[in-house]
């Protein structure tokens, strides 16, 4: 544990939480990574316990606890080797609810944000387009004022919660001509008239709920935009610092839950007269990759701390994101090898894992487009700004 980000309540939350998720969590699954679908009594429980509410103003029944109890729950959800559950959490409580709360007024707080934190609400937030993939800028779909109404047209894909959720927050174009200057935030309620969502089978998270939805001559009042119309890029692009954070640490996390279970097994399994973590060749290996992962662990503390403290980091965030994804499929897939036949075999949990792990280098920006992104800020000498 590393005492200078963590102290005793943090640890004592870690205890609680890991025990509630073997109790509550862990028994159901397999039976959720088998049929899609997340029970919703299982959110309502979460909101019971307030892990919703970790990082948001005790005034919509939050918490208001640093970022480190954040780290504390992505962490935890990584070991119970479900990233579909996980993610179908943290698209909840850190993509939608980051929205509602950031540029969300307080009639919208009391109308989606606070029975979000109790568990009554799921939301997902709807940016990437069937056409745009990475590139916010390039969204199609559009909101087009009309008296005292927007009527919003277009499609969205790839949504995490995309089809069970109560809410959506979606970004759309107010003013198509101005490009990313022209782009707005609004939150929907799903049983809108003209929304329709599919969903999509995936080659991992498979407990989650990924969908793609239409968005056809939907009717929604004005006052639904969230925060100022066409600042909804730079409001984006803000929270994607904590989204590419939080694919930081669920990527060392899930990275060393792989890397604790190989080292068991490599305890166990006999080969030649003795177990296998006594040969060289894999033990130098194993060695590598915590080498690599506590490289990435650190580094991801190190974000959190600043990002508590107020501070813009884009660029750190998007390293983050960059190198614990592509460490962990790296640790993920020696791993898996070092079990041999039996890392192929579904009864054992790296075969999950690795299907997984997958996912991170693609979602939530892909490592092509992140690389972009550093290189404008370090050769370019791009800044990018905070939203104002």
């Amino acid at each position: 544990m590393e005492s200078m980000y963590f102290n005793e309540e943090h640890q004592l939350f870690r205890e609680s939480l890991r025990d509630f998720l073997k109790k509550e969590v862990v028994p159901h699954i397999d039976k959720w990574e088998k049929t899609g679908t997340i029970e919703r009594f299982i959110w309502e429980k979460f909101g019971e316990m307030g892990y919703f509410g970790l990082a948001y103003p005790e005034e919509y029944g939050g918490m208001d606890l640093d970022l480190f109890y954040t780290v504390i729950l992505l962490e935890e959800l990584q070991r119970i080797n479900s990233g579909g559950f996980a993610a179908a959490i943290w698209a909840h409580v850190y993509l939608a609810m980051t929205h509602l709360n950031k540029e969300g007024n307080h009639e919208i707080k009391q109308k989606y944000l606070a029975p979000s934190i109790t568990g009554e609400k799921i939301g997902c937030l709807c940016i990437t387009e069937p056409f745009g993939g990475s590139d916010v800028a390039g969204m199609r779909t559009t909101a087009v004022k009309k008296g005292d109404k927007y009527i919003i047209n277009g499609s969205k894909t790839f949504i995490t919660n995309g089809v069970y959720s109560d809410y959506l927050v979606i970004a759309a174009k107010t003013n198509p001509e101005l490009g990313n200057k022209g782009i707005s935030i609004f939150v929907l309620d799903r049983e809108m008239p003209g929304i329709s969502a599919t969903k999509l089978e995936k080659l991992g998270w498979k407990a989650s709920d990924t969908g793609e939805i239409a968005f056809d001559n939907v009717e929604i009042p004005l006052e639904n935009l969230m925060g100022e119309e066409n600042k909804g890029f730079a409001y984006i692009m803000q929270h994607f610092a904590l989204e590419r954070l939080i694919m930081g640490v669920n990527a060392h996390a899930r990275a060393e839950f792989a890397m604790e279970y190989a080292i068991q097994y490599m305890s166990e399994r006999q080969a030649f007269g003795r177990s296998i973590d006594k040969f060289q060749a894999l033990r130098h290996t194993m060695a590598d990759l915590a080498a690599e992962l506590e490289v990435c662990k650190t580094f991801n503390y190190t974000v959190a701390y600043r990002l508590n403290k107020g501070e813009y980091v884009v660029k750190e965030a998007t390293i983050s994101k960059l190198q614990s994804t592509k460490m962990s499929d790296n640790v993920i897939y020696q791993c898996l090898q070092m079990l041999g036949g039996y890392g192929y075999m579904e009864e054992y949990p790296m075969a999950r894992l690795f299907r997984d792990s997958r996912l991170g280098p693609i979602g939530g920006g892909t490592s092509e487009i992140l690389r972009e992104i550093i290189a404008k800020m370090i050769i370019d000498k791009k800044d990018y700004k905070p939203a104002t």
